[in-house]
């Protein structure tokens, strides 16, 4: 089974992930594994720390000769702002008086939780772990889950569906998602030119009243077999898989596969995908088919061969320029929300996160069913399983 951990601080001397259950003989690209890690820090609304960092994937072991090996693979990415923490945040003991406390909890945040569920006089140790900084390191175990379904002909990209009270009232095609994904210039990741400036336009406002904004991403599985998944058995249904992964992001709110929020206020006439038999396009062989694609790709716990449809709901950033009110830990007396610097709006950065928990979820479920030690054997046995459906 294909797993990951990751390890490290936002403010830390580095970020750690560690995958293990990889296949040997999968061909690593660097380069897409580093402009993944870049996708992560663009878009419109963020703040100060992406002009410092630049996430670079250190490769420290599972690799060699540009392929993968069947050992744990190890990746570290360095934090270039750990030169200014590293007298305040000393693994030894250090000097107290350079501590950089949290000293008022932020709403929204896991400061209080956290505080009081590992007894900390403030927040700064959870902050530090909390943050979304974290999701850098799941982006590049991701990045290794992609390369091994590019051997399956798998993709996973995402969008951007919706920013604060703008959204795209239109279903995305997949040449349009893979097109925002390409671009060099990243504004809002929408695949709509007019919808992306008004959502930008929304950024802007809540800029000028010091708040924040969330919105809803988009992340789809393109070219996904029917069969991943199962009904069979409660804690192996790949919604709720998905779900599970999506939602461990920070600031997700909620998870919807296909059009689920809407298919609670619709008749079943209107939700449900007929289905047909027809040959596939650009002469390929007769399958099963859908006009509609409601249930995201996923009947039953199991991919039907559609697409695979999965929405996040990220709530706005919960460090405000403008804090919201919060009590001091040390005095309980009324006071604002402590402020580190943070970002505006992060949609689109949430969304390239989200890639990764998806494809490793779908990664790790596609190696339980095809198996194989080796890209080769695994490769052998997924062409076998499609020649089977073809022919069923």
């Amino acid at each position: 089974m294909i797993r990951y951990s990751t390890a490290g601080e936002s403010h830390g001397e580095a970020l750690i992930a560690l995958v293990t259950g990889l296949p040997a003989g999968i061909p690593v690209d660097l380069d897409f594994v580093n402009r993944e890690l870049w996708r992560r820090q663009q878009g419109y609304g963020r703040g100060g720390r992406m002009k410092i960092e630049t996430d670079k994937a250190h490769i420290l072991s599972g690799v060699r000769h540009g392929k993968t090996i069947g050992s744990p693979v190890a990746i570290e990415i360095i934090n270039r702002d750990w030169k200014n923490w590293e007298e305040k945040l000393p693994v030894e003991a250090g000097d107290p008086a350079k501590h950089q406390a949290v000293a008022s909890p932020r709403p929204g945040h896991a400061d209080l939780a956290g505080a009081l569920k590992y007894n900390f006089p403030d927040a700064r140790y959870v902050l530090e772990r909390a943050s979304a900084r974290e999701s850098t390191a799941r982006v590049a175990a991701g990045a290794f889950a992609k390369l091994m379904l590019r051997e399956l002909g798998i993709e996973i990209l995402s969008h951007v569906i919706r920013v604060g009270h703008v959204e795209l009232k239109r279903t995305a095609a997949w040449d349009e998602i893979v097109a925002v994904a390409a671009k060099d210039d990243v504004l809002l990741s929408c695949v709509d030119a007019e919808t992306e400036a008004r959502m930008k336009e929304e950024v802007e406002k809540v800029s000028r009243t010091g708040d924040t904004v969330g919105g809803v991403f988009e992340v789809v599985v393109h070219n996904a077999p029917a069969g991943l998944g199962t009904y069979a058995t409660w804690d192996e249904r790949l919604d709720g898989l998905l779900a599970w992964s999506v939602m461990s992001l920070q600031a997700v709110k909620a998870v919807e596969i296909g059009r689920g929020v809407t298919a609670a206020e619709s008749f079943g006439s209107q939700v449900h995908d007929a289905i047909h038999y027809a040959p596939e396009p650009n002469g390929k062989p007769t399958r099963f088919t859908r006009e509609q694609n409601n249930a995201g790709g996923v009947e039953g716990g199991v991919s039907n061969g559609e697409d695979i449809v999965v929405r996040g709901y990220l709530k706005p950033i919960s460090t405000l320029r403008r804090p919201l009110e919060s009590v001091r830990f040390d005095t309980r007396e009324t006071t604002s929300a402590s402020y580190e610097r943070s970002d505006i709006c992060v949609v689109p950065a949430a969304g390239v996160a989200a890639e990764s928990m998806v494809a490793m979820t779908i990664a790790s479920l596609a190696q339980q069913k095809f198996g194989g030690d080796s890209a080769l054997e695994m490769k052998r046995n997924f062409d076998g399983y499609i020649e089977q459906i073809r022919k069923f």
